[in-house]
This record gives structure tokens, C-alpha cells and sequence, in this order.
């Protein structure tokens, strides 16, 4: 375990994860991923994809985004060139943080890597051009359990930092319902996930 430092997060269940970085004048090595190692830190994933996007340009929004049901995952994420604002929120009723979020930068420099279990809508915004934003998930994807809510959503109070005419989005991110619409359905039950 030598090589993680693991910090627990205000929200229930999420870890910042930052392997040992080795750099001389050639670069840097780090093992960015260890089954050994992360399961002797408790964390204990069988994971079974991995997943990999570019956003071309600062600004791009990604997000608010789930699998439902069966398919829900969670998730080990890391960005290896450029820097992202990543946002979870906590959805999973009757978890002591339900409704909260963070956001946390992630980045190639600070190689942090987080740990979001199943039961969070998960986005995050580019804070510079070309972003390779990589991560593990511990369940394949089913398109019939996508699910999602508006990044716009005010009942959550989410300061992304952009205002949303100017952020790059999808059609699809554009047309999520809100939260409130969301929350009439939802889920996600803690401890049930």
C-alpha cells in the first residue's frame, strides 16, 4: 500500500486515490492501477472495462450521467493530458449524504484518481483543450439503463464555474430532465446498490 495515498471525501463512500509518482529528468513513472495494492487499501472492485474520451476544447460539460438498476457502476477515474472539474452527486436515498456533491480538479499534473461507487450521477467540465479523460468501471455498459439528470439542475446548487450558454454540450446532456423530475423515480436506494 506504499504506493496509494487514499483520503477519504465528505461524501459517503468517495476516495481520492494518488499513486507514488517516480520523476527524474526523463519524466515520471507511476503504477496507476494495482489490484493488490488497492484491495489491501480496501477497495475491493472487480473491474471489467475500461473507458476512455477526448473533449478537444476547454468547456466542454459532460454529465450528469448513471447506469441504472443492474447495471450501475462505479467507477476509478483519471485524466491523463489536460485538467477537468469532475462533479458527483450522491442520488442513493437514505445515504447521510444524499443530495450533497463536490466537484474535484483532476488532472495529468496532480494524477489524482477518484473512486465514485455506484449510486452517483457523475459529469465533469474541461478546464483545458484536449482532455484524455480515462476510467475503470466495474460493470460493462447497457445503453437501456442510461440515465441522467440537467447539469443545470438548481435544486442542487452545483457551481460549475461556466455559465451554461457558453459550456459545450450534447443534445442529449441539454434535454436531461432536472433533478426534482429525476428524484420522482428514482433508483437508488443505500445499501441497496
Amino acid at each position: 500500500m506504499g504506493q496509494l495515498t487514499i483520503k477519504n471525501t465528505k461524501l459517503q463512500d468517495v476516495k481520492i486515490i494518488t499513486p507514488k509518482v517516480f520523476g527524474d529528468n526523463r519524466g515520471f513513472f507511476e503504477e496507476t492501477y494495482s489490484d493488490c495494492d488497492f484491495k489491501e487499501a480496501g477497495i475491493d472492485f472487480n473491474f471489467v472495462q475500461d473507458n476512455q474520451s477526448l473533449s478537444s476544447r476547454a468547456g466542454v460539460l459532460r454529465g450528469l450521467h448513471f447506469q441504472r438498476g443492474k447495471a450501475a457502476q462505479t467507477k476509478l477515474i483519471r485524466v491523463v493530458t489536460g485538467a477537468v472539474l469532475d462533479v458527483i452527486v450522491d442520488v442513493r436515498k437514505g445515504s447521510p449524504t444524499y443530495k450533497q456533491w463536490e466537484g474535484y480538479i483532476l488532472s495529468a499534473s496532480n494524477h489524482r484518481q477518484l473512486l465514485v461507487p455506484r449510486g452517483f450521477a457523475h459529469g465533469f467540465l474541461t478546464l483545458t483543450d484536449n482532455v484524455n479523460f480515462l476510467y475503470k468501471v466495474d460493470n460493462y455498459y447497457n445503453a437501456e439503463a442510461d440515465g441522467g439528470f440537467s447539469f443545470k439542475t438548481p435544486e442542487l446548487g452545483i457551481d460549475w464555474s461556466i455559465e451554461f450558454d457558453k459550456a459545450i454540450t450534447s443534445e442529449k446532456d441539454a434535454a436531461q430532465p432536472t433533478f426534482t423530475e429525476f428524484e420522482k423515480n428514482n433508483p437508488f436506494v443505500y445499501g441497496e446498490i
